[in-house]
């Protein structure tokens, strides 16, 4: 009170001290907001709109000349690639998600996996035998069931195979090697056998503190409507995982401009080093497993052996899916859980090349 009265008197003693600037003061009421406006503008008005007008012309030149370099324009080429060529998945992903929170209850999950986790992990990996999907879908998709009550375990071992073991996934690898069903039942045995094995590693090591998955409602609430727990579900999951696909789908096109060809040929007359080098290239490639059969297929100076342990690691374990899990389970789980898969995906792809190819 006192401040408003002492600001109260203070007017009034400048009224009667300046009663032609308060005069002044009240003419300008009248005016238009166009006049109040051009007073508004500073002196410099001139150069700071020439500077608006000029320098992102300028940025615009630099940049555009920039991307005119070759290397610049592959590195775009192959970053649109990977992210054109998985969003549709993505897609597919987040609404599948979406429908699995709203739509279906908790209890169907509680009858179709055996109550022991144990046995869980294998009827969870062979569930993606059925269900069609991209490694970016998994990932929200087990998120999701984590939420439902499913057993960690069991998510990742669904969250492993059904990227790797789907029909479009096999039909694909069938006919990117014509003549050779044994690469395709190498690749359903190798990727079945991964899942399983991270799925009971996790339950024999794994700790709750390393898994840390995205703050939301799971399940349909009495009285809300189901269509809109989709759409808020839907919008959650691909926004909050497409910025993560992006990230690696740029740092897989960075890898692709900046090993050169001759590095590949080097690992290429290696049998040891062509499976390990074809792994982090998987890894690295970042390629949708809808068309990473056919990347392999192109991989002629390679083994089979090292071939399938490309398309088994890929759909587990790349850039992007590792972005994908530490934005959803935390950068802890990411960590550990992609390295280990990454070991027992390549063991596994050696054991089942050597016996089947």
């Amino acid at each position: 009170m006192r401040a408003v009265e002492h600001t109260h008197t203070g007017t009034h003693a400048a009224d009667g001290a300046h009663g032609t600037d308060r005069a002044d003061t009240d003419g300008t009421a009248g005016e238009t907001p166009d006049a109040g406006a051009r007073r508004a503008l500073p002196r410099s008005w001139p150069l700071l709109l020439v500077g608006a007008a000029v320098l992102p012309g300028a940025v615009l030149v630099l940049v555009g000349r920039s991307l005119d370099e070759p290397a610049v324009q592959a590195w775009r080429t192959v970053c649109l690639a990977v992210t054109v060529q998985a969003l549709p998945f993505l897609l597919l992903g987040t609404a599948l998600s979406g429908a699995i929170n709203a739509f279906v209850p908790a209890s169907v999950f509680n009858r179709l996996l055996p109550k022991r986790a144990a046995f869980a992990v294998p009827v969870a990996g062979a569930a993606g035998v059925v269900l069609p999907g991209c490694e970016c879908a998994s990932v929200p998709v087990a998120n999701s069931l984590i939420g439902r009550g499913v057993p960690p375990a069991a998510a990742f071992a669904f969250l492993l195979s059904a990227p790797a073991v789907n029909p479009v996934v096999l039909t694909a690898t069938a006919i990117a090697f014509p003549g050779s069903p044994e690469m395709v039942l190498a690749r359903l045995v190798a990727s079945l056998v991964t899942a399983a094995v991270m799925g009971w590693l996790w339950l024999w090591r794994g700790r709750e503190e390393w898994l840390k998955p995205a703050v939301r409602h799971t399940g349909h609430r009495p009285g809300q409507s189901r269509w809109t727990e989709f759409r808020r579900g839907f919008q959650h999951d691909f926004l909050h995982a497409g910025g993560f696909l992006v990230v690696g789908a740029m740092a897989a096109a960075t890898f692709n401009v900046a090993v050169p060809r001759s590095v590949v040929d080097t690992f290429a007359d290696s049998v040891w080093l062509s499976v390990l080098f074809l792994a982090v290239l998987a890894i690295v490639l970042a390629v949708c497993s809808e068309a990473d059969a056919f990347v392999a297929a192109s991989l002629t100076g390679f083994s089979p052996t090292a071939r399938l342990t490309f398309m088994v690691v890929g759909p587990m374990v790349d850039l992007k899916l590792i972005a994908l899990q530490a934005g959803t389970f935390g950068r802890a789980f990411a960590v550990r859980f992609s390295s280990a898969t990454a070991v027992v995906a390549v063991v596994c792809s050696v054991i089942v090349g050597g016996v089947l190819l």
